[in-house]
């Protein structure tokens, strides 16, 4: 599996703490089932240790450091915040785009109510050449309660990652659970992701959330941890979604 979220990175935002726990978190992952991680640390004003000039170099140096007997590999990238985003040249946006291939990139929804101007200030990132995968989304409360504001920008070719946390989870009446379910019910989520912060992350791990999708799509579940997941790390158009043989519910 590909795990396209993560802050494995140590010690530089509220992801792993020390060497020690990246190494762990790395093995909790591979343990897991994931094969690459991609190392995706906030880009934001609150945590400004984060130098994106840096994260390269940082995913080289954590990948010399696994023991040969964690197989894990660490990609690059950053989970760029909307108000950095605004102020950042586009060369700093191409370093934090996955293995800095300038073409996709990880941004964050914000965890409040979403300003009036949030899909003009996406579509102003996808101007500058760069394929958005919007992460989180389920969290946000104007999704929860609109989803065609969210399904609107999947139309103007915005993926969505859901966490396996928000599948997995064991409150029923969760809206963030009721929100991803009801993304990968409808086509609408690309990517299964971790974001997981150390190795004892209290989120469920990637492999819960693949179970919980393949309730609802089995064939797409593992596709958005495998097939998708690598054509953005290429940089690649995304292959085809297998179809399921079950009937779609109409979204929103």
């Amino acid at each position: 599996m590909i795990d396209l979220h993560s802050h494995v990175l140590p010690g530089l935002d509220d992801g792993a703490r020390d060497l020690e726990d990246s190494i762990e978190l790395a093995r909790t992952a591979q343990s897991d089932g994931t094969e690459i991680l991609a190392a995706t640390p906030h880009l934001r004003e609150d945590y400004p240790g984060v130098r994106v000039e840096e994260i390269a170099s940082r995913c080289a140096g954590l990948n010399r450091d696994l023991p040969d007997d964690c197989a894990v590999e660490i990609v690059s990238g950053g989970e760029v915040a909307l108000t950095w985003a605004r102020e950042a040249l586009r060369e700093d946006l191409a370093l934090a785009s996955y293995g800095q291939r300038g073409t996709d990139l990880l941004v964050e929804t914000p965890v409040g109510p979403l300003a009036n101007d949030f899909e003009e200030a996406m579509l102003g990132i996808s101007g500058q050449g760069f394929r958005i995968l919007l992460a989180h989304p389920e969290r946000n409360p104007t999704f929860q309660w609109d989803r065609r504001r969210l399904s609107a920008l999947t139309e103007r070719g915005v993926l969505v990652q859901v966490t396996a946390g928000s599948l997995a989870a064991e409150n029923t009446r969760s809206r963030s659970r009721r929100l991803a379910r009801a993304l990968v019910e409808d086509g609408l989520a690309h990517v299964i992701a971790s974001d997981a912060h150390s190795s004892n992350f209290p989120r469920f791990w990637l492999s819960a959330g693949v179970e919980a999708a393949a309730r609802i799509a089995p064939l797409r579940a593992e596709w958005m941890v495998t097939d998708a997941p690598a054509a953005i790390l290429a940089g690649e158009p995304l292959p085809a979604a297998p179809s399921e043989r079950t009937r779609r519910r109409r979204f929103g």
